[in-house]
């Protein structure tokens, strides 16, 4: 289409530039008897879409996504849904809380609580390494940390392998797993 040209020595005395690189070769026309040439990336671009790599790093919208559980604590079936309908109090891990808690049904103790006084509590969730300082009473208690005082509970009272219950406990039902400790009084409560 366009003229070729020859290369010029922008110096003079200085030996020709190189000439400019040759252009790849058009592809030949399919025929019946010859299969199509492949362009440079089809066969990268073949192997990637095979490639277990190439699947979407999302996970499909069908799979149900598995709520977060609190460290130590087996929820019981049938209970997540209903613990997640409650309003739930989380004290994380590194904060102090000093005071009064009012108006919360679950209470998740990560941190360390100095409580003065809880009202309308149904559940209280002691984490491993959480620090409970105080008297409260509950439908149900988990504790995987610590509790220092007296924890009254309706229905159950679970100490994990980790926990401690420093004080008295009363409590309808019992639960202490193995390496679980109570040092005080342990007060059942009839019925």
């Amino acid at each position: 289409m366009f003229p070729k040209r020859k290369a010029v020595s922008p110096v003079p005395g200085a030996e020709p530039a190189a000439p400019p690189p040759a252009e790849a070769p058009a592809p030949k026309p399919a025929t019946a008897d010859t299969p199509p040439m492949p362009l440079p990336g089809a066969a990268l671009s073949a192997r990637f879409k095979e490639s277990p790599m190439a699947r979407s790093p999302f996970a499909p919208p069908s799979l149900p996504v598995m709520p977060t559980a609190v460290p130590g604590r087996q929820p019981l079936p049938g209970a997540q849904r209903e613990a997640d309908d409650r309003r739930t109090l989380t004290i994380g891990k590194g904060i102090t809380i000093n005071g009064t808690i009012a108006d919360a049904e679950r209470l998740v103790v990560e941190g360390t609580i100095e409580a003065g006084q809880i009202t309308g509590l149904a559940e209280l969730v002691v984490a491993p390494g959480g620090l409970f300082k105080g008297d409260v009473e509950v439908d149900e208690a988990d504790i995987a940390g610590t509790i220092d005082g007296t924890v009254t509970t309706r229905r159950l009272l679970t100490v994990r392998s980790a926990g401690q219950v420093l004080g008295t406990a009363r409590c309808k039902r019992l639960a202490v797993e193995d390496g679980g400790q109570i040092q005080g009084r342990i007060e059942m409560i009839p019925g």
